[in-house]
């Protein structure tokens, strides 16, 4: 994706790593002067404006960008300017143009507002993570879409569990419908991870109550309302006050209802929310009423489960099979690679289970890419002595990209004779899914793309 938003660099030749020299040293110092017929050393008018970028010789227009004792005094060009934002050509040749020779702007960041004028003056989109949303800002500002554009594809790939919150926080407030769809993917199916991490307490308050009205969150409850108390301490910092019980519970106000608190488990409850101190004595009575009663009280607090999400499942064999000396462990690994068109979030595999009677396995599941493992788990399963598959999870979520290859291990260790797939196939379609599969040079125990283990991936999509 990345190779269709920015421009491929072309083979260096004198006059474009020359330009590429002089704009990359302006980006620093706006006050370098060409030498004299430079002209004539750039062949194109994109290069001979891209000399211009940054650059005090014939600027007619200075801008001090940046809040107070951090600004930046950045040249520019009104005519170069105006052709690349209506904005612009507003503010200098509008109707109500105002002939300043200095424009104070002070809600744009100084780095985001180069980055603009490197695209407006060159044609070129230089994008980093941490400048990336103010810059979408100064696009936006200044109407220039194809930057914006540029902007939330780079976001796009860059989405984790780490940033969907502040980034769903971000693109409702920059109306992008497309960047808050996949902030919501990510943040159903990654949840408790989104709502442990850092930026779930940096989101504004609206955000806040759109995600625990959540009906499709992947989450425990207990993890919903131990975040919702994590970012109401934080809140609590930004209005000055003291993060006491009472003002947690004041910064939380009606949202605090949408925590569905009666439907954690009761070990949960018990140990957590009702020793919080947030909830009130008749607010804790009535919840563990709740609980035990057969006539329930009437709570504030919405009662319903969530839906979550209901997890998919790819099957990648058209039978199955068992022999008298087939499939044996001993601790070797099965692997397969596979990969999607489409973001999936890998939730654990379907394995197959013994084949002479009921068992007990214990397995460690793995999933990598290029080397790198991204998830991994040991946990145990339960096989009846049937042919079906049993899923294993992972303790979260992985979040898997579209148009690359990632490694599906197993190691397992109990009965040593179990079912095992057959007739695998290259190409599976699984509702809007396409999951293709090849070998992995990490199986030793002789599974492939036409049989063996790893039956079934469990993903959300």
């Amino acid at each position: 994706m990345a190779a269709d938003i920015f421009p491929r660099k072309k083979p260096a030749n004198s006059s474009t790593t020359t330009v590429q020299q002089f704009h990359q040293q302006n980006l620093s110092n706006n006050n370098l002067i060409p030498a004299p017929n430079w002209q004539g050393l750039y062949p194109t008018i994109r290069e001979r404006n891209a000399v211009m970028f940054n650059n005090d010789l014939m600027a007619d227009v200075h801008f001090v960008v940046g809040p107070p004792g951090g600004t930046q005094r950045l040249p520019g060009h009104k005519y170069v300017l105006a052709v690349g934002s209506s904005v612009f050509h507003a503010m200098f040749y509008g109707e109500l143009a105002e002939d300043k020779d200095e424009i104070r702007i002070p809600d744009v960041e100084p780095a985001a507002f180069l980055a603009m004028l490197k695209y407006i003056y060159c044609d070129e989109i230089d994008l980093a993570a941490d400048t990336v949303l103010a810059t979408l800002y100064a696009a936006k500002k200044y109407i220039v879409p194809h930057l914006a554009r540029a902007c939330v594809n780079f976001l796009e790939t860059s989405l984790s569990a780490k940033n969907a919150c502040v980034l769903l926080s971000q693109s409702c407030l920059f109306e992008e419908p497309d960047l808050t769809q996949r902030c919501w993917e990510v943040i159903d199916a990654q949840a408790e991870l989104a709502l442990k991490s850092e930026g779930f307490c940096d989101i504004d308050f609206q955000t806040l109550e759109s995600i625990l009205r959540r009906e499709t969150l992947n989450a425990k409850e207990i993890v919903v309302f131990e975040a919702a108390l994590n970012w109401a301490e934080v809140e609590c910092q930004r209005q000055d006050l003291a993060s006491s019980i009472e003002n947690k519970r004041k910064v939380l106000g009606k949202a605090l209802y949408l925590i569905r608190i009666p439907t954690m488990a009761l070990d949960d409850f018990a140990n957590g929310a009702a020793q919080s101190g947030v909830l009130t004595l008749n607010e804790t009575n009535d919840i563990f009423l709740w609980y035990t009663a057969a006539k329930k009280p009437e709570l504030q607090f919405v009662s319903k489960a969530r839906k979550g999400l209901v997890p998919q499942r790819c099957h990648r064999f058209q039978s199955c099979a068992y022999r008298s000396n087939q499939w044996r462990y001993r601790g070797r690994c099965d692997s397969i690679q596979f990969a999607v068109d489409k973001r999936v979030f890998i939730a654990g595999f379907g394995l197959y289970g013994s084949s002479c009677g009921s068992a007990e396995y214990s397995a460690k599941i793995e999933l990598k890419r290029q080397g790198v493992v991204l998830g991994q788990n040991l946990s145990k399963y339960f096989s009846d002595g049937s042919s079906n598959t049993f899923p294993v999870w992972f303790e979260y979520p992985v979040q898997i990209e579209p148009d690359t290859f990632y490694t599906a291990s197993v190691i397992l260790d109990g009965n040593e004779l179990s079912y095992f797939g057959q007739e695998g196939m290259t190409e599976v379609q699984c509702g809007k899914v396409t999951v293709q599969f090849q070998c992995s040079s990490d199986s030793t125990n002789g599974t492939g793309v036409q049989g063996g283990q790893i039956p079934e991936l469990i993903f959300y999509a």
